[in-house]
């Protein structure tokens, strides 16, 4: 078996935020392999991370962000406990979410959020212009669907692409800091102001 140092088995905790054991097992089975065990804690702690995002978040901060004094975000996201609601970890991850708000200006948090009035039109409007560029009809739903899907990627925050690594998306960040801090997060619901805007 390869020697590992508590040092090691610390800094798997401190990345992945399971437990000492469940690091320096990780550890074990990879044979110190500190890349194979983190990816494999990941794989671990989203599948259960998908598992508690059934669980009530009721506790929660709302952080607040102003960008250059043209841009101002008010975001609130829960999680299940005033402990976690005070973690820094927790309060850091809000205030990427922020950063996030002001830098990609999000309409809606997710699909479901999306007012189905709102849907309607920009399904049809898709649908307009394919008609315009003289698609076949049997081709128009099916590049319509692509379409509305990268509407979303662009209205819906959870869809984004994360602002500091574009392979991830905000919801992907979301459950990764799920995995890590061992409760469901909810972004609940975000408003931005940009000077000059007209909403």
């Amino acid at each position: 078996m390869a020697d590992i140092s508590i040092d090691t088995i610390k800094r798997l905790r401190e990345l992945t935020g399971v437990g000492i054991t469940d690091a320096k097992k990780a550890l074990v089975e990879t044979k110190g392999d500190f890349d194979k065990a983190l990816e494999a804690m990941r794989v671990k702690g989203l599948a259960k991370a998908d598992k508690r995002s059934e669980r009530v978040a009721s506790a929660g901060i709302v952080d607040a962000y102003v960008h250059s004094d043209r841009i101002g975000v008010l975001v609130e996201v829960n999680c299940e406990t005033d402990f976690v609601a005070r973690n820094q970890l927790f309060k850091d991850f809000v205030h990427e979410v922020a950063l996030q708000i002001a830098a990609s200006a999000p309409l809606f948090v997710d699909s479901e959020s999306v007012p189905a009035e709102v849907l309607e039109k920009e399904k049809s409007l898709i649908e307009d212009e394919l008609k315009a560029s003289g698609k076949p009809a049997a081709m128009i739903s099916k590049i319509a669907e692509g379409k509305l899907a990268k509407y979303y990627d662009e209205v819906c925050l959870l869809n984004q692409a994360y602002i500091k690594n574009p392979d991830q998306t905000v919801g992907d960040l979301v459950k990764e800091n799920m995995a890590k801090l061992g409760e469901n997060i909810v972004i609940k619901k975000f408003s931005r102001i940009a000077l000059g805007e007209v909403n």
